[in-house]
């Protein structure tokens, strides 16, 4: 199996994501997608994977995105594109793509969604707060 993950290892998402990852037993392609972006055609098809919108993948904490206007209205899908390839960070994270689906892991649990192998037994995120128990129970 494939497992891929659009990756920022200074975001706790996607380090909680990518280790949720690796516990079930995949070795994903890690893309850091700041070194690394994705081509025009592979953002949109990941968007469309998705299902959602290039505004709705869209970054505000930490990015440009206030200083660009981005919430106005005015924008086109085809100009948040462009912006998203002129700045990275504006593509929110992590997302993840398996033969199961494509998600943006936010919260990262939700990685176990599209996870062939989700029983992956306890799992607490780096803040502390517990995932799936010793029971083996998903409690978030």
């Amino acid at each position: 199996m494939t497992v891929t993950i659009y990756h920022n290892p200074e975001c706790g998402t996607s380090r909680n994501t990518l280790a949720m990852i690796r516990q079930s037993g995949e070795e994903p392609e890690v893309i850091e997608y700041l070194k690394n972006p994705p081509s025009r055609e592979k953002l949109i098809e990941l968007i469309a994977a998705m299902g959602t919108t290039p505004r709705e993948l869209l970054r505000e904490k930490g990015t440009p995105y206030a200083d660009l206007r981005l919430g106005d209205p005015k924008w086109t899908d085809e100009e948040i594109i462009d912006f998203m390839l002129a700045h990275p960070i504006l593509i929110n994270r992590p997302i993840v793509v398996t033969p199961l689906g494509t998600r943006l892991a936010r919260p990262s649990e939700v990685v176990l969604d599209i996870l062939p192998n989700a029983d992956i037994g306890p799992f607490t995120k780096e803040d502390g707060e517990v995932i799936i128990d010793a029971q083996g129970r998903r409690v978030a």
